[in-house]
C-alpha cells in the first residue's frame, strides 16, 4: 500500500484554480478595503461597505450587468469556492478569538445588576419574538429540510445577539465611551454576546444531528462541558504558553501561540458538532483573560486580522446575499417583519430592563439604540445558518440586511437620546460609585 501512496502522491492545486483564487481575493479586498474607508467617511461601520463590496461581485449586481466576467471570477464550481470559504473561515475564526480576548470583565463587575437586567431582558425578548416568527415566516424560507422548529430556534439566537465591536466604535465616535451609559451599554453587551454563542452553539448542534431527546441533551452538555474543561484544564495551559511566549522580545510567539489556542479551540468545538466560532470564541476569552498576556504584541495579529482576514470574510457573506429576492412581495414582507421583530425586541427588551434598574426614558432609550447594532456578530450567525442548511437564500438575505439596518440605525438615535441625557443624571440614578473610574477603553480591533 506505501509503495500504491508514494507513486500516486496527491496532486498540486492546478495553476487556474490558484490564478482565480488570487484573483478572487485580490478584487474582494480591493473593494472592501476602498468601500469600507468611504463607508466611514460617511460616519457608518466599516463592516457595511464591506458586505457592499460582495454584493457588487454577487448575485445581485455583477452576475446581471456583466455575466460573463461573474462566471469566471466566481465559478459554479464547488471546489474553487471552497477555497475562497475556507480563507473567510479561517478569518472569521480569528476575528472571533479576537473579540473573546477583547472583552472587559471588569465593566460587568462594576456595573453589576444593572448591566444583568438590561443584558436579559434585551436579550430575551427578541429571543421569543424570533423564535414566534420563525414558525410565522413561509416554508421557502428555510433551508432544504431542516425542521421548522431548529429554523425557528435559529431565527431567535439572529435575533437576540448584539455586536459589541459595532456598539464600541460607534461610543467612540460619538465620544460617549467614558460616559456611564456607554460603559453600561457594552457591559449588557459582553453578557449578551457570552450568552449568544452559547445559543449558536447549541441551535447548531441541533441543526447539525438532528432533533432527538439524545440531541438535545448533547446540545446542553457539550458546550458546558467545552466551557468547563477550558476553565480547570485550558486556563493553567494558556497562561503556561503565553508566558514562554512572553520570554521572547519579539511579538512573533505571543501572536502564533494566540492564534494557535484559538484555532485548536475552534478544532476542538468543531469535533463535537458544535460551530467553530464557539470554540475560537472561549479560547479567546481564555487568552484575553491571562495575566500572562502582553496586549501589545496582539497588535500585528490584530492587524493582519482586521485589514486583511474580516474584510474578505465579510466580502464573501455579501456574495451569497441577493437582493433581486426582495422583489418577490413574500420575501419583502418577510424581511421587513423580521426587522421590526429584530428592531422592537431590542429597544423594548433594553427599555424594559433599564425602567426596571430605576433608569430615565432618554437613558432607555440610549442603550436600546446600542443594544439593537448587530453588526458582525449578525453576519457571522448567518453564515453559520446558511452554511448548515437552516437558512435558505432569501432568509440569509433578509438575516444580513437586519445586521446592516441595526448598524446604521445606532449613531442617530444615540445622539438624539443623549442630547436629553444629563451628564449628571447618571451618577444621580446610581450608575457611577463613589470612586468609580470612568473607563476610557482603546478602540476595539473589529469595527
Amino acid at each position: 500500500m506505501s509503495a500504491a501512496l508514494s507513486a500516486a502522491p496527491v496532486p498540486t492545486l492546478p495553476a487556474h484554480t490558484l490564478l482565480v483564487l488570487l484573483l478572487q481575493l485580490a478584487v474582494l479586498l480591493l473593494l472592501a478595503m476602498a468601500l469600507g474607508r468611504l463607508a466611514a467617511r460617511f460616519h457608518m461601520p466599516a463592516i457595511v461597505g464591506e458586505l457592499l463590496a460582495g454584493v457588487i461581485v454577487g448575485p445581485s449586481i455583477l452576475s446581471h450587468v456583466w455575466p460573463g466576467l461573474a462566471d469566471w471570477l466566481l465559478p459554479k464550481d464547488t471546489s474553487q469556492m471552497h477555497l475562497l470559504d475556507a480563507v473567510g473561515q479561517v478569518g472569521v475564526i480569528l476575528l472571533v478569538g479576537l473579540t473573546g480576548m477583547e472583552l472587559k470583565f471588569d465593566l460587568v463587575k462594576r456595573r453589576g445588576t444593572t448591566a444583568m437586567r438590561v443584558s436579559l431582558a434585551g436579550l430575551l425578548l427578541p429571543l421569543v419574538l424570533g423564535v414566534a416568527m420563525g414558525f410565522l415566516l413561509p416554508k421557502a424560507l428555510i433551508g432544504g429540510d431542516t425542521e421548522t422548529l431548529v429554523f425557528a430556534l435559529f431565527l431567535g439566537v439572529a435575533m437576540c445577539v448584539t455586536a459589541i465591536p459595532v456598539i464600541a466604535k460607534t461610543l467612540i465616535d460619538m465620544n460617549l465611551l467614558h460616559r456611564d451609559i456607554g460603559q453600561l451599554t457594552l457591559s449588557a453587551g459582553v453578557i449578551d454576546d457570552i450568552v449568544g454563542w452559547f445559543l449558536l452553539s447549541i441551535v447548531s448542534a441541533m441543526a447539525t444531528v438532528g432533533l432527538t431527546t439524545g440531541t438535545l441533551v448533547t446540545s446542553l452538555l457539550y458546550p458546558v462541558g467545552l466551557v468547563l474543561a477550558a476553565y480547570f484544564v485550558g486556563r493553567p495551559l494558556v497562561s503556561l504558553a503565553l508566558r514562554a511566549a512572553n520570554r521572547s522580545e519579539s511579538a512573533a510567539p505571543t501572536v502564533a501561540t494566540a492564534a494557535l489556542i484559538v484555532l485548536l479551540g475552534a478544532a476542538a468545538s468543531q469535533a463535537l458538532h458544535l460551530e467553530a466560532v464557539f470554540g475560537a470564541f472561549v479560547c479567546g476569552v481564555l487568552v484575553g483573560t491571562s495575566g500572562e498576556l502582553d496586549k501589545e504584541k496582539l497588535e500585528p495579529l490584530r492587524t493582519t486580522v482586521l485589514a486583511f482576514l474580516a474584510p474578505v470574510f465579510f466580502a464573501t457573506a455579501g456574495i451569497r446575499m441577493d437582493l433581486t429576492a426582495l422583489v418577490r412581495p413574500t420575501v419583502l414582507l418577510a424581511a421587513v417583519a423580521v426587522l421590526a421583530v429584530a428592531v422592537l425586541g431590542k429597544f423594548v427588551g433594553a427599555f424594559i430592563g433599564a425602567k426596571m434598574s430605576g433608569l430615565g426614558r432618554w437613558e432607555a432609550l440610549a442603550l436600546g439604540a446600542g443594544m439593537n447594532s448587530r453588526g458582525v456578530i449578525e453576519v457571522i450567525v448567518a453564515m453559520v445558518g446558511l452554511k448548515l442548511g437552516v437558512l435558505g437564500p432569501e432568509a440569509y438575505t433578509i438575516i444580513i440586511l437586519v445586521a446592516i439596518v441595526t448598524s446604521l440605525m445606532a449613531p442617530p438615535i444615540l445622539r438624539l437620546a443623549m442630547k436629553r441625557v444629563d451628564d449628571n443624571a447618571e451618577a444621580e440614578m446610581g450608575l457611577t460609585g463613589p470612586g468609580d473610574p470612568q473607563l476610557a477603553p482603546k478602540q476595539p480591533a473589529s469595527v
